[in-house]
């Protein structure tokens, strides 16, 4: 989601502030202003978003007025990103009321800010579909996985805002150049064309006076993640490759096992 890429991150260099082309100023416009604690940790190394942010830039199809409910909704949900993808200890996390936080996907059984941070949001958000299974790839995969698939950045922005604070509703859009491979959870390599993929979904914030991120409910079609990423593979060999019957059930992002209390990516 929005976030810097894998192959960029340098492990060693894991404290400080974000760049100012993170920041994207360097574009005339500040979408992101992710202040650090001084104590925090970058997970993989601090992140970097100039790729990613000329990927906004590009091909984003909304300009939104500054200090409009939605240029203030893509900055939460960006500055957001940068904490639950690369910072590892929640008590680092700034934008989310750890202790109340929430999040679920269409309607299925929520997470907490610490299980979130575990599996991490790829994982959380995609569950388990016919060629992607969150509950075996771990944070750090999932994160390699879609660095490759989509290597000039996989951009967010907020296409619309239908009601402000604390229950703020919106439509979301994802996009990104499919210019990468991508690996199914069978270990099958996709190759992208070069289009632009687009995914869109609707999500309900639950925000406090403060604007701290209390609870997500997201709500989208996994597979419409997915699915325009298997259609052309790099081996034809492959093509039977870990094929059965059972690969065609999808499992919702997010559902809780019989009997359990976690979500299914656990």
């Amino acid at each position: 989601q929005n976030m810097a890429l894998a192959h960029e991150l340098n492990k060693a260099d894991n404290k400080g502030p974000l760049s100012e082309e993170s920041s994207g100023a360097p574009f005339g416009e500040i979408i992101r202003d992710y202040k650090p604690l001084p104590n925090t940790i970058w997970r993989f190394g601090k992140p970097n978003y100039t790729r990613v942010n000329k990927t906004y830039f590009q091909h984003r199809t909304k300009v939104h007025k500054e200090g409009s409910l939605e240029a203030v909704v893509s900055k939460i949900v960006k500055n957001w990103e940068v904490e639950s993808h690369h910072i590892a200890d929640i008590h680092q996390w700034q934008t989310m009321d750890i202790k109340a936080f929430q999040a679920a996907v269409n309607g299925g059984c929520p997470c907490n800010a610490q299980l979130m941070a575990d599996v991490g949001p790829y994982n959380m958000l995609l569950g388990e579909t016919k060629d992607y299974s969150g509950g075996s790839q771990s944070f750090e995969q999932s994160n390699k996985t879609f660095s490759a698939t989509f290597p000039e950045g996989f951009a967010f922005e907020c296409l619309e805002v239908f009601s402000g604070p604390p229950n703020v509703l919106f439509k979301w859009r994802h996009f990104g150049p499919y210019s990468g491979t991508f690996t199914d959870k069978n270990g099958k390599q996709y190759k992208g064309n070069g289009e632009m993929f687009n995914l869109i979904g609707m999500c309900l914030a639950k925000v406090n006076e403060k604007l701290v991120i209390e609870s997500l409910d997201i709500y989208y079609n996994p597979e419409d993640m997915i699915k325009p990423l298997v259609s052309t593979l790099v081996d034809t060999s492959q093509a039977t490759l870990g094929a059965d019957e059972g690969d065609s059930k999808t499992a919702g992002a997010g559902e809780c096992q019989p009997g359990a209390s976690n979500c299914s990516v656990m």
